[in-house]
């Protein structure tokens, strides 16, 4: 079987990613793909101990979210998930200047093949979003940026 294509979601919480993979994941289903999500495991540690995690326990949230991604890539041609250990260890590097996590993240990242990144919103100014889009451009990287907006998104 051919590797997976993998899909990763990140964002902030509340910007949309378990609707955006649950709304993927359908319909790249209903297309005839075998597709394979995966939760984000924050969530179920945060829910399970009551709490949001320590220093010392974001390694291990990492590396069980890279495992779920792996999982679920061995056995379906796609996976979206609703998140990667890269999240995690930007998270890990804001709220307790820990930077120890990226070398493992980032290698597991470049496995995914795709990486959609939410907002909270949508800019009200051109010029505001082309500042936004432009810093992911550096160091030579190219990307696409697509924003998808409703009329919900619109002045009210």
């Amino acid at each position: 079987m051919a590797r997976a294509f993998v899909i990763a979601i990140l964002g902030a919480e509340s910007t949309g990613k378990t609707t955006l993979a649950g709304t993927l994941a359908k319909a790249l289903a209903a297309d005839g793909h075998r597709v394979g999500v995966v939760a984000e495991y924050l969530r179920e540690f945060c829910d399970r101990e009551g709490r949001t995690p320590r220093q010392s326990e974001q390694r291990h949230i990492a590396d069980e979210q890279t495992r779920r991604i792996d999982e679920a890539a061995a056995t379906h041609d796609v996976v979206v998930t609703d998140t990667s250990a890269l999240q995690i260890a930007v998270y890990s590097d804001l709220v307790f200047a820990d930077a120890s996590l990226y070398p493992a993240a980032q290698a597991a990242h470049r496995r995914c093949d795709l990486t959609l990144l939410t907002a909270l919103d949508v800019p009200w100014q051109p010029d505001d979003y082309i500042h936004r889009i432009g810093r992911t451009g550096r160091a030579g990287m190219k990307g696409i940026s697509i924003t998808l907006a409703s009329s919900a998104d619109g002045e009210a």
